[in-house]
């Protein structure tokens, strides 16, 4: 991907300007790591070839086979493990690169791909409600649930889904290095839209748990 891939662009993330009276309020993008970690399974990966390297010793002595031709496959094993997480490491760097979030005052727009940038725009009319997984780190999760009738495509929309909603697929804001930030403006921008005298906050879920966020509160009329 050259660093002109997105020149067409009149604004980072925005295919066209906003018409009058839309305003920006937030962008943003994924962490790498992030996604490396928890979309890519990069860690899985790596106990799994370490699982196996560690398995080549034990083999050997149940078989009876000395244990220094066990070296050879070893180094194989742990070689391609490295290879392995590596690109997928590199994946996860690019489907960040390629990411931009943006929050106006009328919709959530998504821009993603990475041989094939794709733009998805989400009217808050379209939006049933939010919530906001939060971590330690300050880094966190916002899942978008639409209202019924409306559906997006999970294997479009991944890794920028909420895992494992293959039923009713929700588009998610992933891996956010500010998300209680994102989140604050995401609640306040969907309860304006809503006419709220008070601002909204998105509901917290536990930070221990990634794969059962709550609906949101925050529902657009």
């Amino acid at each position: 991907m050259s660093h002109d891939d997105f020149a067409f662009e009149p604004i980072p993330g925005l295919p066209a300007l906003p018409p009058e009276g839309e305003t920006i309020l937030w962008q943003g993008s994924p962490d790498w790591r992030g996604l490396a970690w928890r979309a890519f399974y990069v860690r899985e990966v790596a106990f799994y070839f370490a699982a196996l390297v560690a398995a080549q010793p034990v083999l050997a002595l149940i078989q009876g086979t000395p244990l220094a031709a066990t070296l050879r496959p070893m180094t194989w094993i742990a070689l391609a493990g490295c290879v392995a997480a590596g690109l997928l490491a590199a994946l996860a760097w690019l489907a960040a690169r390629g990411t931009v979030y943006t929050i106006t005052n009328r919709r959530l727009v998504m821009r993603f791909g990475i041989a094939l940038p794709m733009t998805i725009n989400l009217p808050f009319a379209l939006v049933a409600g939010a919530g906001l997984k939060l971590r330690r780190s300050g880094s966190g999760d916002i899942p978008v649930a639409l209202v019924p009738g409306e559906r997006v495509s999970y294997i479009v929309m991944w890794p920028h889904a909420r895992p494992w909603r293959l039923a009713r697929p929700e588009p998610m804001m992933r891996d956010l290095p500010e998300a209680k930030r994102a989140a604050d403006i995401l609640a306040r921008a969907l309860s304006v839209h809503c006419g709220a005298a008070v601002p909204a906050r998105l509901p917290v879920a536990d930070a221990a748990n990634d794969q059962h966020l709550p609906q949101g509160m925050a529902a657009a009329g």
